[in-house]
């Protein structure tokens, strides 16, 4: 998987721009952060477990049987520890590489659905937000900017049944935790506790960005789920990862030359490199002046022509080490609204080691 990957940034770096062909190497070496936490004790007494359970709300905490009806003694309650959840993240980073996907990593869409999941929150009605994952049901999964997710939902459905103690909830955030460390993040803290919900819990369409909007639009979005200016500038930079695709969004093209490694690249292309529209039969979409293979949507370009996201554009696009912490504090801020964990669990709130870590 890693000679692929890069493999991969080796052929794409030849075709970018002389001001994309800066060493990346340093830029990743400041986004590493060392797993050091040790897993949680365990408990003799599967009665405190139970207890735990109650207590924080539905932790993750898995019941199985032999049988349909299960009895005291064939019933098996485990709490799962921070290397229980080390083997979900490993499992998953293993599957990323794909050649027959885009840009050959599912890892992109992974952050996508984790995003979108958690996008939903509502600050003022406490709804939404990544605890229910119930963009497994319609109508949440027929939502417009929903569009081509079955297929990071899809990704995770062997991962969940060679571990089906974890909700889907958690699993579809432990899937964007994996996707950003393995595309060389930031490493980004990891609490489980979120609980499954049914159709009931769907939210309405609208709650998530359109990308054919303006800066008031950017701001109505994120303030509603309790962002400020400079959160929706660190947010914005995922978007150095992955694509858009006419068949779901409508928008066609990646926004850096490294779709599937994460940098500051972004914000330097906002920046430095010049815009102009695409003439094309598809909606309203910038592409770059030099190579015409880079896109902007919209939503993109505000950072640039708005003045108080523009400073923070600016400094992003000069501090990539400026760019991964507050990315990773309005990620792990993001991952997690809507959830009702209890309280003090701030303690479990864990970092899983990236496989391409070789420390012990």
């Amino acid at each position: 998987m890693a000679t692929r990957h890069v493999a991969r940034a080796a052929t794409r770096t030849a075709t970018r721009p002389a001001f994309a062909a800066a060493p990346r190497q340093a830029f990743r070496q400041q986004g590493r952060r060392w797993y050091s936490s040790e897993p949680a004790p365990k408990s003799s007494s599967a009665w405190l477990y139970l207890a735990g359970a109650a207590a924080a709300g539905g932790l993750g905490y898995w019941y199985y049987t032999a049988s349909d009806a299960p009895s005291a003694a064939s019933t098996k309650v485990i709490n799962p520890t921070k290397e229980d959840y080390q083997k979900v993240y490993n499992d998953i980073a293993s599957r990323l590489d794909k050649d027959d996907y885009d840009d050959g990593n599912f890892g992109p869409v992974l952050l996508r659905l984790a995003w979108h999941a958690s996008g939903t929150f509502d600050l003022a009605t406490g709804t939404g937000g990544s605890n229910g994952a119930t963009m497994r049901f319609a109508p949440e999964s027929d939502h417009g900017a929903n569009a081509g997710l079955i297929a990071a939902r899809d990704f995770l459905e062997p991962v969940k049944a060679k571990f089906p103690w974890i909700t889907y909830s958690d699993l579809w955030i432990l899937g964007g935790v994996c996707a950003i460390q393995e595309m060389q993040g930031p490493i980004i803290p990891y609490r489980p506790g979120r609980s499954d919900r049914d159709v009931t819990g769907c939210t309405p369409d609208g709650r998530l960005p359109d990308a054919a909007q303006g800066s008031d639009h950017l701001r109505n979005i994120f303030y509603r789920m309790g962002f400020n200016d400079q959160e929706i500038v660190a947010l914005s930079g995922a978007h150095a990862l992955g694509r858009c695709h006419k068949d779901r969004s409508g928008f066609e093209g990646p926004w850096t030359f490294s779709p599937t490694i994460l940098t500051n690249d972004y914000y330097r292309l906002l920046v430095e490199e010049k815009w102009q529209w695409k003439k094309w039969k598809g909606p309203k979409q910038y592409e770059d002046k030099t190579s015409k293979t880079l896109m902007m949507l919209p939503t993109d370009m505000v950072l640039v022509q708005d003045k108080e996201f523009k400073s923070w554009t600016e400094k992003y696009a000069k501090d990539n080490e400026a760019f991964f912490n507050d990315f990773c504090a309005a990620v792990t801020k993001l991952f997690e609204l809507g959830v009702p964990f209890a309280q003090g669990s701030e303690t479990q709130r864990w970092t899983l080691k990236p496989t391409w870590d070789e420390s012990k």
